[in-house]
């Protein structure tokens, strides 16, 4: 299956990536049902659990971990606990502790309180807390490789991952590139007890297309069957994205053929890659007639099909057919773009006869909550002046107004 330069270094020399903060984890918490005094403060203001003669139980527990002020005595904290007779640890307060590490940035206490739990075997922990894990490893901290282990070390904890928790860890290794790093953790599915499917194929393929390695990706396509997998319509459709997007739109077209061979149905976003592929090469009348094979086909058009259609139209200076499609889309609520309005009205201020349609375009426009640029104004003006189209300054304001 795999690509001559892939598997090249190991997971331990593999370069970290910098982490994607917009992505955020929600470790799963417990809340309890009662409260409880909660133990007198150190000097530190931390919880005295030493000194604190009552049972606490573990609702107590995750309550005071919960309530910590600095989460850097998260650590401390769970290791003062771990000296009581009462100490019962479980997964929701591993999870808390790991939230609130997580909040200080503070990932080698993580790392060194996976190793504690490791030591203890107090409680089995599940394929959601390893998962969760490592997206913090991830996308919060980083740190890839991190993910990489922790996914390979989940049966020391005696929990085996799952295909989704898999996934994860391909997505994340496909996100940042790491290719050579995701050859070495696809073939060692078979020792973590995974079962290859066709989500985790496609995360290949997506991040092989993203890449820029097609012929790559085509190799892995080939390699659905071995595995006893489906190819998806999302698999051809990403691929035959990448064809398009390298102006190799005979073989998209060769793809789409084969996906009928194999009796893959394709949906409106496989032909809004295809027509955006010919519209890019200046072949926007076939956009449009493709448009029409695919109504024929009983595939109903998703807003993106009616937009790319549009920009075909706009391109091919069909402005009439330009302005009946978006009153179609006005019709099925749907907003066309502001690039969109704009080679519109610059499209029938060309035109001899277009006042009036520059006027519903403008009207149109402003309507959706697009404002006009400077440079499209003075074209106006200078369209509706130069046709003499009576009272046109009042028109302007009128809509400027309202």
């Amino acid at each position: 299956m795999s690509p001559s330069h892939l598997l090249r270094r190991p997971i331990s020399q593999s370069p970290l990536f910098p982490p994607i903060l917009h992505l955020s984890l929600s470790f799963h918490q417990f809340v309890p049902s009662k409260t409880r005094p909660i133990p007198p403060l150190d000097s530190g203001g931390c919880p005295d659990l030493l000194r604190h003669k009552d049972w606490l139980s573990p609702p107590q527990v995750i309550r005071i971990f919960q309530n910590l002020k600095d989460p850097n005595f998260a650590l401390p904290l769970l290791a003062q606990l771990s000296t009581r007779r009462d100490y019962n640890p479980n997964e929701s307060l591993y999870a808390t502790v790991i939230h609130k590490l997580a909040l200080a940035k503070n990932f080698d206490a993580i790392e060194s309180l996976m190793q504690r739990i490791k030591i203890e075997r107090k409680c089995r922990l599940s394929d959601a807390f390893f998962r969760d894990l490592i997206k913090l490893y991830g996308h919060s901290a980083g740190r890839i490789n991190a993910a990489v282990e922790t996914l390979f070390a989940m049966p020391d904890y005696k929990c085996w991952p799952s295909v989704a928790t898999f996934n994860t860890v391909l997505n994340l290794l496909a996100t940042t590139k790491q290719f050579e790093v995701v050859h070495e953790v696809y073939t060692g599915a078979a020792k973590l007890g995974v079962e290859i499917d066709a989500c985790c194929l496609n995360i290949i393929v997506k991040g092989l297309c993203s890449n820029g390695d097609i012929e790559a990706a085509l190799q892995v396509l080939d390699e659905f069957p071995q595995q006893k997998c489906v190819p998806t319509v999302r698999t051809f459709s990403t691929i035959m994205h990448a064809l398009c997007g390298r102006g190799r739109v005979g073989e998209a077209f060769g793809m789409l053929e084969r996906m009928e061979a194999e009796g893959v149905e394709a949906d409106a976003v496989v032909f809004n890659v295809l027509i955006a592929g010919l519209r890019r090469q200046g072949r926007a009348g076939e956009g449009v007639g493709l448009m029409e094979r695919m109504m024929r086909r009983g595939c109903d058009p998703n807003p993106g099909t009616y937009q790319e259609v549009l920009y075909c139209l706009l391109d091919g200076k069909r402005f009439g057919e330009a302005k009946r499609m978006m009153e179609t889309m006005a019709e099925k609520g749907m907003s066309p773009s502001f690039e969109s309005y704009k080679m519109v009205i610059e499209g029938f201020c060309g035109e001899e006869e277009g006042g009036g349609d520059v006027e519903w375009g403008l009207r149109e426009m402003v309507g959706h909550g697009f404002v006009p640029k400077m440079g499209m104004w003075k074209k106006m003006l200078h369209s509706v002046l130069r046709k003499n189209v009576v009272d046109s300054d009042y028109v302007f304001f009128q809509i400027i107004l309202n």
